[in-house]
């Protein structure tokens, strides 16, 4: 038996010898690989960490001692050593272990939110919470030099500065990658601090000199602070840190794990904030991952452990926005393209390779991005914004002020949109066309399949004078499902004889929809299916359709709260539109991980239930009753 499985609390750690250590952190990198070549998952940034995080749990005392791990794409081997490695198995599994910290497992995590450069903002109020409740507590925040390219990361640091008495410790945990390679300035900082790590070996040894001068005694203490700003200026610049009136300690060999416990120590006595700077590889140990030349594994698929090869993935929706912002680009040289530190994820990185001069990664400043987006549109070009759904939520403000009130002509393109499934529930894009459904003149498309992404793209590039928002879901698109007919803009998908049902499916549920309708036919109910391809404005033409039927019915892949149904419930009744109408969607509650079909069969979106429901609620209509639970305008 390994070490791994006697390990049940961080305070095991603690009784192991060096050599001890050592052999544990070689299991805990072989039962990554091992796991995760079966589930996927974050497998390089937690092959980078396992020695920082042997040595945070050995240097601080958890849950006492609470840690923060900004976006917890490290926290695996934080779960291995906190008492989980049995169920380790069942990582991103339906009913085993979240991909990211999670309450519900574990005492020893607190924040489950995996958006970026939040860490330091959660830690700072829980250093200041326990100050004044006077509770003898530190709280260590774990974050990434690429998370620190968020904005809110360095709000969250200057107010820290001046939060003297908080114990609270940051380690920098600095790979020079986000998903790739860390972008901007901070970068170029953080590259001068890894290559310069002169500081402290120089401060050390004049430190030695002045105090083994007789008679020097306190003298020497004020010599070497008298002279610290210009040595740090000379051989690394940390003053980007200390000027903020931060202590910093490093850089340090965060894969040297006892210089990683000595420096942590060092931090943990300082009674103030402090900066740990650790150096750490993403992949360290398994080579596959340290040679993935786009990403270090940062979040592979199931792959084979012996040649690192994934198991292919198939085409994506990703894959055809890919190939068509590089088509659009070809045509209109005023198209540039922009993303959040997600180049590869979200399949910008073909424009790139064309089109590099119009192509900027701001980093993970989604903020930032959309206002850019806005001053490019203003100086003449069309902007393209790409991003995964869910982040689109940390810029909704500059959305709404920046770019539509300014009636820029920007487009947001949102990958991953709707229920995700295996990355929980601050990934699942659920909140979109929520949200944007209150942004004034903001037009909204939500493609079926692939021919409609790249039809609605190219509509969408072509508005100059507001926003677009062009959004598609996770995994392959389905086959194409073609029109029988239009109803204004509006595609109609099927249509019987009989008008008993009108479906309108938004997007990704297109496909459901028709499903759905075949069931009715069978049992001898008449349904007309359309898809409004933009959902945002409510095309006329469907309130029309709506007067002509016995019962409407909405499908969206988002929740049910403020969405596509909602608005269209709204429209209805505005114009005095009296048919029952019964809205679908998702539940306004955070899901769960699981797989997306999983998902949405457990929240009644399957073609079976759908089908079953609206049977149900004819044959409550045939019977003159008035539909259970069932929206109605009016």
């Amino acid at each position: 038996m390994g070490y791994l499985e006697s390990i049940s609390t961080p305070r095991d750690l603690r009784g192991l010898t060096a050599d001890q250590l050592d052999d544990l952190a070689s299991e805990i990198r072989d039962r990554l690989v091992a796991v995760c070549s079966k589930t996927g998952g974050h497998l390089g940034p937690n092959l980078g960490v396992v020695e920082l995080t042997l040595a945070i749990h050995r240097v601080f005392d958890s849950p006492r001692d609470r840690i923060v791990l900004d976006t917890g794409h490290q926290s695996y081997v934080h779960k291995l050593v906190t008492g989980r490695a049995a169920g380790f198995d069942g990582l991103r599994k339906e009913g085993g272990l979240s991909g990211y910290p999670s309450q519900r497992e574990s005492e020893h995590d607190i924040v489950e939110n995996s958006h970026a450069s939040t860490a330091l903002s959660y830690a700072d109020g829980l250093a200041k919470a326990y100050a004044i409740r006077g509770e003898d507590r530190h709280v260590v925040a774990v974050i990434g030099d690429g998370a620190l390219t968020g904005g809110m990361a360095w709000e969250a640091l200057n107010n820290i500065a001046i939060a003297r008495t908080s114990r609270l410790v940051i380690v920098v945990n600095d790979n020079g990658r986000s998903y790739t390679p860390t972008v901007g300035g901070l970068a170029t900082a953080l590259t001068t601090l890894r290559t310069n790590p002169r500081y402290e070996q120089v401060l050390d040894l004049v430190k030695r000199r002045l105090t083994s001068v007789p008679g020097v005694g306190p003298a020497a203490y004020d010599t070497l602070h008298a002279i610290k700003k210009g040595m740090k200026d000379a051989l690394a610049p940390q003053g980007l840190f200390e000027d903020l009136g931060l202590k910093y300690v490093g850089p340090v060999d965060g894969h040297d794990r006892a210089a990683m416990e000595q420096a942590l120590a060092q931090a943990k006595r300082f009674n103030g904030p402090v900066i740990v700077h650790a150096l750490t590889r993403k992949g360290f140990g398994y080579d596959a991952a340290e040679q993935h030349e786009a990403d270090q594994f940062h979040s592979p698929g199931p792959f084979d452990i012996e040649t690192g090869e994934e198991t292919p993935k198939g085409r994506i929706w990703t894959d055809v926005f890919s190939e068509e912002i590089v088509r659009i680009g070809e045509q209109r040289q005023d198209v540039v393209a922009i993303t959040a530190a997600m180049m590869h994820p979200v399949g910008l990185d073909a424009f790139q390779h064309k089109f590099p001069e119009r192509t900027f990664d701001v980093g993970i400043a989604e903020q930032h991005a959309a206002t850019s987006a806005a001053g490019l549109a203003m100086g003449g070009l069309h902007p393209v914004v790409a991003v995964y759904a869910t982040f689109l939520n940390r810029a909704f403000d500059q959305v709404l002020m920046d770019v539509a009130l300014h009636k820029c002509g920007v487009t947001f393109v949102l990958d991953r949109a709707g229920v995700t499934g295996d990355d929980g529930a601050s990934h699942n894009g659920m909140w979109d066309m929520s949200i944007l459904q209150v942004v004034p003149g903001l037009r909204l498309a939500a493609p079926r399949d692939a021919t409609r992404l790249r039809e609605l793209l190219h509509e969408a590039v072509a508005v100059d004078d507001a926003p677009t928002v062009v959004r598609f879901p996770k995994g392959p698109p389905p086959e194409d499902v073609a029109a029988v007919g239009k109803a204004g803009a509006a595609d109609v998908l099927v249509r019987t004889g009989t008008r008993d049902v009108l479906v309108v499916a938004h997007g990704a549920m297109a496909t459901t929809a028709v499903e759905v309708a075949d069931r009715l036919v069978a049992q001898g109910i008449g349904v007309t299916v359309v898809d409004p391809r933009w959902v945002k404005p409510v095309d006329p033409a469907i309130v029309q359709l709506a007067r002509e039927h016995r019962l409407v019915v909405s499908i969206e892949d988002n929740g049910v709260v403020g969405g596509c149904g909602a608005v269209l419930l709204q429209t209805l009744n505005e114009a005095g539109v009296e048919t029952p109408y019964r809205l679908h969607g998702i539940p306004q509650e955070f899901l769960d991980h699981a797989k997306r079909a999983a998902i949405l069969d457990r929240i009644g979106l399957s073609p079976q239930a759908l089908a079953l429901g609206i049977v149900e609620d004819m044959t409550a209509l045939a019977h003159g009753s008035t539909l259970v639970d069932a929206e109605q305008p009016g």
